[in-house]
């Protein structure tokens, strides 16, 4: 039913949560899992001279961005290799919701899996909620738990 799975995590251990389920449904189907994390882009502002990016991400932190994540990411590959399950990692650059959907389309991935972090109210108002942008533009199935926290 499902051999490719596509896992998208931003290193948190709420969005690990969901590791355990993507680790049972990969046994059970022998699928295959792609951990994804996204890097949002570097965003640039006008000021009165001229446009300016943004200073909390420059190059040199986006290398150190890059690095990490694929270091976080291959980890975790190699942890399910031990328990023998295929997974690859994958790094983009992008708006995460439509960057995880594009990532699943050309992946070919049958489920997506991940942790909704469970904002509510204004908190969700004012940061937006991945999961919810992901469930309302996904053409494939979305296995979605709330990450406890």
């Amino acid at each position: 039913m499902y051999k490719i799975i596509l896992v998208p995590l931003d290193g948190s251990h709420r969005a690990e949560a969901i590791l355990p389920h993507v680790e049972e449904l990969a046994h059970c189907y022998e699928a295959e899992v792609i951990f994804l994390q996204v890097i949002e882009p570097i965003h640039f502002y006008a000021d009165t001279h001229g446009y300016i990016a943004d200073v909390s991400i420059d190059t040199i932190g986006r290398e150190t961005q890059i690095e990490d994540a694929r270091s976080y990411l291959d980890g975790l590959c190699g942890e399910f290799r031990e328990k023998r399950i295929q997974g690859k990692s994958l790094i983009e650059e992008g708006p995460v919701v439509s960057t995880i959907i594009g990532a699943a389309e050309r992946e070919g991935a049958d489920l997506i899996a991940m942790a909704s972090h469970g904002r509510s109210g204004l908190s969700r108002v004012f940061y937006g909620s991945v999961a919810a942008g992901v469930l309302h533009q996904v053409d494939r199935p979305l296995l979605l738990i709330r990450a406890k926290g």
